[in-house]
C-alpha cells in the first residue's frame, strides 16, 4: 500500500455545511458525521454589523449587567392571584366600545379569519350587534377601538379577544407591585378565542358573566391571594408544562378555588355548573399561567440596555417581540408561522390558521414549549417524540441568560426552567424559541382544530438587533 493510499484510507469524515456531501460518503460505506453550519444571520451584513458592535467589550459589559438586572427582576417576581372582576372595571384603558386583542398591532381590515370571528362574537355578547351582519359591520366602521393586550396589562389566548363585560383574571406582582390580567377560559374547542361565533358560544360567554365570573369574585373577594408561582412549580414536578397540558395545574388551582366557592351565596345549581364547568376541560388554568407569566415579565420590561426579551406574541398576520431594553410599545415584527401538528379528525393542513395568540407568554417565561420535559405526555397532542420534547428544554438554555430556581424540570436533575431569552444569542446561535400552541381554523366561526410546534420567525430578532444597536 503506497503512502498516499494508506493516508486516505479507514477515514472518519466530519463533513459541515451542504448535506449532499455527507450522502455520497455514506453511500461510500464510509463514515460521516454531519454538522448542520451556516454562516451567523444567514450572512445577513446588517446583522452581522450590529451584533459587531455589541460585542464591543464596553456596550457588551453594559448589555450584561443589564441582562442580569432583567432577569433577576423576572426571576425575584412573586405573582399571586387576588380576585376576579370584569374587564370594564380593571384594565387600564378599556372602554365599552373597545376590543382589545392578540399579538402586535393589527386593524380590522387585516386580521385573519379566527380574529374576525372573535371580533364579530363578542360586539354580539357585548349586546352592540344583534347579528354577525351588523357586527362586521360594526368592526369595519371605525366606531371601534382595537388594541393589542399587551398594551393594557393584558393577554389573551389565541385571538385574545376581550371586551369590557369580561371577567378578568387580577394577577399582583408581590415584589414589584404590577398586575396583569387575562380574560377566563372557556374551556377548548368551538369557543370564541378560536374564531367560533355562533349561538352557543356567546350564551357560554354570558353565562360566564352572569354566573361563572361573580362565583369566582365573591369566592376570592373574601379569601387571601393565591401564591400562583408556587402553584405553577407543583404543576411543572406532576406533568403539566402550562401551556397546553393543564391536568395538575387545574387540579391545584381548583383544589384552591373549591372551598371558597362553597362559601358564597350562590345556589347549589349554580355551583354545581360551574364545578361542571372546570372539570369539562383542563384548560381552566391556562389563561392563569398566562397572567402569571405576564405578570412577572413585566417586571423584566423597560432595563436599559437589557437584550431580554420580555414579549412574544401573534395576531394571525404577524409574530412580534418586545424586548426589555427598548422601552414603551416597541414592536418588532415578522410574518406568522405555520404550527406543524396532529389535526382533528376531518382537517387538512391547508384548513389551517397561521400561529395566533398572546400564550406565547408561557414560552417567554419560560414554560410551555420550554419545560416540555417536564409533560412527555404533551406529545401525544402537539406531536413529535418524548426525547424531542426533553431536547427542546435542553435546546432553551442555549438562548436564554438564566435559570429561574423557582420553577424546575424533576427530569433534568430539577434544572431551572431556561429564563431570559437573550435577541444575540438567538441570531449567533441560529436558534429559535419553540412554542407549542392550538391551531385555529382558518376561516371565521369554526374554532380549533388541532394543536402542534412552531417558532417565530428570525426577522424579529434581526430587527430588534438593529434597533438595538443604533441605540448605541
Amino acid at each position: 500500500m503506497s503512502k498516499m493510499t494508506a493516508l486516505f484510507s479507514n477515514l472518519n469524515v466530519i463533513n459541515v455545511g451542504l448535506e449532499f456531501f455527507k450522502d455520497d460518503i455514506s453511500k461510500q460505506q464510509a463514515p460521516v458525521t454531519h454538522v448542520n453550519w451556516q454562516p451567523i444571520a444567514g450572512g445577513n451584513t446588517k446583522v452581522i454589523t450590529a451584533l459587531d458592535k455589541l460585542a464591543q467589550p464596553e456596550i457588551a459589559q453594559k448589555i450584561e449587567a443589564a441582562n442580569e438586572e432583567a432577569v433577576n427582576r423576572i426571576i425575584k417576581s412573586h405573582p399571586v392571584l387576588v380576585g376576579y372582576e370584569r374587564a370594564i372595571d380593571v384594565v387600564p384603558g378599556m372602554t365599552k366600545t373597545t376590543i382589545l386583542h392578540a399579538g402586535p398591532p393589527i386593524c380590522w381590515d387585516d386580521m385573519n379569519g379566527p380574529m374576525r370571528g372573535a371580533v364579530t362574537g363578542a360586539l354580539i355578547f357585548e349586546g352592540l350587534a344583534a347579528n354577525l351582519d351588523e357586527a362586521f359591520k360594526l368592526a369595519a366602521s371605525g366606531e371601534i377601538t382595537f388594541s393589542p393586550c399587551h398594551e393594557h396589562d393584558c393577554v389573551g389566548s389565541m385571538a385574545g379577544v376581550t371586551s369590557a363585560s369580561m371577567y378578568m383574571h387580577v394577577v399582583k406582582n408581590m415584589t414589584y407591585g404590577n398586575v396583569a390580567y387575562t380574560n377566563l377560559s372557556e374551556q377548548m374547542a368551538k369557543i370564541l378565542r378560536m374564531g367560533a361565533n355562533d349561538e352557543s358560544v356567546v350564551e357560554r360567554l354570558i353565562w360566564m358573566r352572569d354566573v361563572l365570573g361573580p362565583m369566582l369574585k365573591a369566592a376570592m373577594d373574601k379569601a387571601e391571594p393565591i401564591d400562583l408561582r408556587l402553584m405553577l412549580a407543583q404543576a411543572l414536578h406532576m406533568g403539566d408544562e402550562c401551556h397546553n397540558r393543564n391536568n395538575a395545574g387545574t387540579a391545584l388551582l381548583s383544589q384552591a378555588l373549591t372551598p371558597l366557592i362553597l362559601e358564597t351565596e350562590f345556589s347549589i345549581k349554580e355551583k354545581r355548573e360551574v364545578f361542571d364547568f372546570i372539570a369539562s376541560s383542563d384548560y381552566f388554568s391556562g389563561p392563569t399561567w398566562m397572567a402569571m407569566c405576564k405578570c412577572a415579565l413585566d417586571a423584566g420590561h423597560g432595563v436599559e440596555h437589557s437584550t431580554v426579551v420580555t414579549t412574544m406574541a401573534r395576531n394571525g398576520v404577524e409574530f412580534g417581540i418586545r424586548v426589555s431594553g427598548m422601552k414603551g410599545f416597541t414592536w418588532f415584527t415578522g410574518p406568522a408561522q405555520k404550527v406543524i401538528g396532529p389535526l382533528f379528525a376531518g382537517f387538512k393542513p391547508e384548513d389551517s390558521g397561521l400561529d395566533i395568540g398572546d400564550s406565547a407568554i408561557t414560552e417567554t417565561y419560560g414554560i410551555g414549549g420550554f419545560a416540555m420535559a417536564t409533560a412527555p405526555a404533551i406529545v401525544a397532542l402537539v406531536g413529535g417524540t418524548v426525547n424531542e420534547a426533553i431536547d427542546y428544554s435542553i435546546q432553551m438554555d442555549e438562548i436564554t441568560t438564566a435559570k429561574n430556581p423557582n420553577v424546575t424540570i424533576p427530569l433534568l436533575n430539577f434544572k431551572g426552567i431556561s429564563s431570559g431569552i437573550d435577541i444575540r444569542k438567538v441570531i449567533e446561535t441560529g436558534i429559535l424559541p419553540i412554542i407549542n400552541t392550538a391551531i385555529a381554523h382558518k376561516e371565521p366561526g369554526v374554532g380549533m382544530i388541532g394543536c402542534g410546534i412552531t417558532n417565530p420567525p428570525v426577522e424579529c430578532f434581526e430587527k430588534a438587533i438593529i434597533a438595538f444597536a443604533n441605540k448605541f
